[in-house]
């Protein structure tokens, strides 16, 4: 009996070492539920009933998953970008970009753009998000252009990007105060049993979406192909400049559906702040997420992992008082075990 027990524990073993070694989700997965215990022990029990703490755990899951709805949907599509070999430095600015463009449309004041033309009400809220997804897409190809067709490496592309659309914005808003109407703002605060989760709903659904693309379609085995060797896809016929046209455009799109998000969560913008940072947030949980900055390797569901992962660690940083600045060390640190752990795996 005795041996029995000591073999399935050697068995036991041997199997967790080869999944935590050769499988990137589910180590990321044993990450994230260290995470959450972690985070359980720090909020505490001390609650009158076992119905009140799951309550507050419960909402205190919800405003995590809600506060970064938005770079996590920018991350699903950064991951797609980074398994190109790419990157995008300019979705922060993307997103201001088209958040102001948000903002000018539904404008409630005599400077409102649909307004001038008498649209207003649920039809003008239609013309809007259209038009902002296509403006979105329009600036995510714009990039990919400036990389496939000018022949610009995507960080430089990305990093002129990045500085162009945000002080345009800053140009043609300053002084500028739009207000979004009432109505707008059900977009993202709609409430489900008294609860605001729509940003999260979203996520999921564009989550699921880019895991079918890229699990069961050709574009998403072509997107494996480019980043993994981009001479060999050429050689089978893949068209790797229209690959990475359609990736960098659907990064636009999925900024504008953030901006949008973001827009109808709070009704304002910050148009010299808001989205700085995003992009080092968005990169951190894609390669937390198991996502090779080499190209060729990456995972939507590790993404969500990665996502999560980065969202309980701020929480915790947040309960313990860490200063704000500090935060960022530990994001690195992250990042950087990251990339040191898919280095081991390569070199194993």
């Amino acid at each position: 009996m005795d041996k029995a027990n000591e073999n399935s524990k050697r068995n036991f073993v041997a199997w967790f070492k080869y999944k935590w070694t050769n499988d990137p989700l589910f180590s990321i997965a044993i990450a994230l539920i260290i995470m959450i215990i972690l985070q359980t022990l720090v909020l505490g029990f001390d609650y009158d009933s076992f119905g009140e703490w799951f309550r507050s755990w419960i909402n205190n899951w919800i405003n995590i998953l809600r506060n970064n709805a938005g770079v996590a949907i920018i991350a699903l599509g950064m991951t797609l970008v980074i398994m190109t070999g790419g990157i995008d430095l300019a979705v922060g600015s993307t997103l201001v970009a088209t958040g102001a463009f948000t903002m000018v449309l539904l404008d409630t004041g005599s400077n409102g753009i649909l307004g001038i033309f008498g649209l207003t009400g649920f039809m003008a809220y239609v013309v809007t998000i259209l038009l902002v997804l296509l403006l979105g897409y329009l600036l995510g190809l714009l990039i990919g252009a400036t990389i496939t067709k000018g022949k610009v490496p995507p960080f430089i592309a990305t990093l002129g990007a990045m500085m162009i659309f945000r002080s345009v914005t800053q140009h043609f808003m300053q002084g500028s105060n739009p207000k979004v109407p009432v109505e707008f703002l059900q977009i993202a605060s709609f409430k489900i049993g008294n609860v605001m989760i729509m940003p999260i709903i979203y996520w999921g659904i564009i989550a699921y979406i880019l895991y079918y693309v890229s699990k069961r379609t050709t574009f998403g085995r072509q997107i494996i192909a480019v980043g993994s060797n981009e001479r060999a896809a050429k050689l089978s016929g893949v068209n790797v400049n229209k690959v990475k046209l359609r990736v960098y455009a659907l990064m636009g799109l999925l900024v504008s559906i953030a901006a949008i998000i973001q827009v109808s969560r709070i009704g304002s913008m910050d148009f010299s702040n808001a989205g700085r940072g995003m992009e080092m947030d968005a990169i951190a949980a894609a390669v937390v997420g198991g996502t090779s900055m080499m190209g060729g390797r990456g995972f939507i569901l590790g993404t969500v992992y990665g996502m999560l992962i980065i969202a309980v660690m701020n929480n915790l940083l947040n309960l313990f008082g860490v200063p704000p600045f500090l935060r960022e060390a530990f994001k690195g640190i992250i990042v950087v075990a990251a990339v040191l752990l898919q280095r081991k795996e390569k070199t194993s």
